[in-house]
């Protein structure tokens, strides 16, 4: 498999053009994309089933004055490389409420469009039997051992995206491997990767059991209809799924439902180690997510903060007014625009810094891992100074 030559290019973000190879419809609100990957970036594109890549474009504002717009989106498919070193990258694009991309690519994105895409990221993965797999040792498919389990991922929506991907790899792997899938949804016609989560059943009919729970849609067990809540969720632990020896939990879909997953898995004494999960919403809807660094006026005659950061080994510094509540990512991103970010709500881990000197407050954290916190590690989309000179390392 191929790779690029400079390791520290393949391990930060970076963004490079692709074309949509495939456009396919799943829903009437959801949409599967494809883009092709050539041989000559195809190692900047390598990843792990339940990673993501944010996509860049310029959209007109109100005014119609041309911005910087950035989502994130979960790769769909098992990683595969082509006979010609060419490989692709899958994304579902779901369409939001009041959500400008998403309402656009689904109304009008089609094959032969050219996007920005970035490399893939994200420690939504599996690390059973495979301590080496950490967050800056990532995008080596050719590295996952093929390992054998016992798996439970409980989705819902278009948290169904990342485990799909998972799904595929972990059953095609190792042939002793089994996957329980619980995924939630309103109704049928709401069910994303429908069929080929049929096809996933009939393929693996007794290492694949797939629990459909519909809220809006009477079915004819009553456990699978109603809101998927803890007195449901406890009911399907305790019949459908075997839950007692279990490797591996994957968790994916809004707020509510993740931490709701990880109260009930708590309560019954799972190791918190053995339960993956990402966030599609921080349930923080009065903290919209940013896009690019926000206008900051500084006054030398006003008290600053000094924070110094280091990227592709340059430093720069800049000042924030201590006043202002600057993050240090959108301190960064005033003098260096390619500082690498993606939801800047601190779920997706793409802005992750290492603090050399100074102290920080983060104020949410759903990306890094307990032992990478203690190790000094911050998102700096959420992170503020607290001292008055500040020292982060993107490289580090």
């Amino acid at each position: 498999m191929s790779v690029p030559a400079d390791a520290a290019a393949r391990r930060r973000a970076s963004f490079h053009e692709l074309s949509v190879s495939a456009v396919r419809r799943l829903t009437e609100d959801a949409i599967e994309v494809t883009f092709g990957v050539p041989p000559e970036l195809a190692g900047y594109f390598d990843y792990l089933p339940g990673q993501y890549v944010a996509l860049r474009m310029q959209m007109p504002d109100s005014d119609g004055v041309d911005r910087e717009v950035r989502r994130s989106y979960s790769i769909c498919a098992a990683p595969e490389e082509f006979a010609d070193g060419s490989s692709e990258i899958r994304v579902a694009i779901k369409r939001d409420i009041g959500g400008e991309f998403s309402t656009w690519a689904n109304a009008e994105l089609a094959a032969g469009a050219v996007m920005e895409v970035m490399s893939p990221m994200g420690a939504f993965i599996s690390k059973h039997g495979d301590v080496s797999n950490v967050l800056t040792d990532m995008n080596h498919p050719e590295s996952m051992v093929r390992r054998t389990g016992n798996y439970v991922a409980i989705a819902a929506g278009s948290g169904i995206t990342p485990v799909m991907a998972l799904a595929r790899s972990l059953l095609m792997g190792n042939p002793d491997t089994r996957l329980d899938l619980v995924y939630a949804n309103k109704a049928t016609m709401d069910v994303m990767f429908l069929e080929e989560l049929a096809d996933l059943k009939d393929r693996y009919p007794q290492r694949f059991a797939l629990h459909h729970v519909l809220s809006r849609e009477q079915r004819i067990a009553p456990l699978m209809s109603g809101r998927l809540d803890a007195e449901k969720l406890e009911a399907l632990l305790g019949t459908a799924i075997h839950a007692d020896d279990i490797d591996e939990w994957f968790l994916c879909g809004p707020f509510e439902l993740v931490q709701l997953c990880r109260d009930v898995l708590e309560a019954r004494g799972v190791p918190r180690e053995l339960v993956r999960f990402e966030l599609f919403t921080t349930g923080r809807p009065d903290r919209p997510e940013g896009q690019a660094g926000r206008p900051v006026i500084v006054d030398d005659s006003e008290s600053t903060y000094k924070i110094t950061f280091t990227l592709d080994g340059l430093t720069a510094d800049v000042q924030s007014p201590t006043h202002s509540r600057e993050s240090v990512l959108n301190a960064a991103l005033r003098v260096r625009p390619d500082v690498p970010f993606a939801c800047a709500g601190g779920v997706c881990g793409t802005c992750r810094a290492k603090l050399v000197c100074g102290t920080v407050e983060m104020e949410e954290n759903y990306a890094l891992e307990p032992e990478e916190v203690a190790a000094g590690y911050v998102l700096t989309c959420q992170s503020r100074p607290t001292t008055r000179e500040v020292t982060v390392d993107y490289d580090g």
